[in-house]
């Protein structure tokens, strides 16, 4: 017969660990006055930037419209309107691998302007663009950056001291060292009618003053209002609060109510656990942090379920047992599929982290 495991004389110790740690985790909710939330759930704008040189500036006098696309493999302008057929001049960097040849190319456009910035011989598969402007040509300039391999890496201590004078500003890197890029994030307090403008601006200006004109490439630029990050923080804890009321009656109906309240307690377990890890190790917490959490609930009370359908079977199968017992057996037998469900879940983890990052 295979030996069971007495998980029961670790009750007693393991409530003791579990204690300790929800509770230095409220402890740690009330030190910090709360979750170091993302900007998805407080009002506030959020920059992604590259520091990038210029390459070209861009305009356009014609009287139809131009705008401008780019992905890793070309560069294209459409021209449109109304009184002219539309055209799209496509720019392939294997036929144009240099920054003059696509100059050169582009100059057989009637209205089009091109002010070369960098050296000409540039590739143009270092090119990037920027989401600062407006991609529609015209009149005023239109930048395009590129980063070429041997740029080195830019310093997070520098980055944030160009930006002290804006106050409380969060920066975060993104991606690996060489692409220089970074995550801006700055509250919104409320204090200022045309908050997500102004900062913009600001966040432009101090970091043209401190690493030089035309260096850096917006990428992405977000704005939450206060009544938005209000709004998805009450829908956060709705949907928590709903979850927890979806499983006590899935389970009230497939076994018993108290077999129903024991997965809701464990599920609140697992969760203030994490809580508690989030809020000591100061994670941002947004829209993705919410994800995870309820991803790693559910995987709880998948092996909660699986348990309890064990332990109702022993139960019939070893009347005579103690329910000690026959809990015990029911992990006993169930550890197995456990550590299997972990272990493979763990696999899927690792290698989004490894070839994600």
């Amino acid at each position: 017969m295979k030996q069971i495991i007495k998980f029961s004389k670790f009750f007693l110790p393991a409530v003791i660990i579990s204690l300790v740690l929800i509770v230095s985790g409220l402890v740690g909710y009330v030190v910090y006055g709360g979750f170091n939330l993302g900007v998805d759930f407080r009002a506030g704008l959020i920059q992604e930037i590259q520091f990038a040189p210029t390459a070209l500036q861009l305009t356009y006098t014609g009287k139809s419209m131009a705008g401008i696309s780019m992905d890793k493999t070309k560069l294209e302008i459409v021209i449109s309107g109304s009184d002219v057929e539309k055209k799209t001049y496509s720019f392939a960097y294997a036929s144009y691998p240099t920054l003059g040849a696509l100059v050169d190319a582009m100059a057989g456009i009637e209205g089009l302007s091109v002010q070369v910035i960098a050296d000409r011989n540039v590739a143009t598969n270092t090119l990037v663009q920027s989401a600062q402007g407006n991609p529609r040509l015209g009149s005023v300039p239109y930048g395009i950056h590129y980063l070429t391999p041997e740029a080195g890496p830019v310093n997070i201590a520098d980055v944030r001291k160009a930006l002290t004078s804006l106050g409380s500003v969060s920066v975060q890197n993104l991606g690996k060292p060489e692409e220089r890029k970074f995550l801006i994030r700055i509250e919104d307090k409320g204090n200022e009618a045309e908050f997500a403008k102004l900062t913009a601006e600001r966040i432009s200006t101090a970091l043209r003053n401190a690493f030089g004109e035309g260096q850096v490439a917006i990428s992405r630029t977000d704005y939450v209002g206060s009544r938005f990050s209000k709004h998805l923080t009450e829908q956060a804890g709705l949907l928590v609060v709903l979850t927890l009321l979806l499983i006590l009656v899935y389970v009230s109906f497939r076994f018993k109510f108290h077999y129903a309240a024991g997965a809701v307690l464990a599920i609140l377990h697992d969760g203030l656990i994490m809580v508690a890890f989030i809020v000591w190790l100061r994670m941002e917490f947004n829209t993705t942090t919410i994800a995870a959490i309820l991803t790693i609930l559910g995987y709880s009370i998948n092996d909660t379920i699986v348990i309890f359908d064990r332990i109702r079977e022993t139960l019939r199968l070893y009347p005579d047992s103690s329910f000690e017992d026959n809990m015990n057996r029911a992990i006993t037998e169930t550890l197995s599929r456990t550590f299997i469900t972990t272990i493979t879940t763990m696999f899927a983890v690792f290698s989004l982290f490894l070839f994600t990052t």
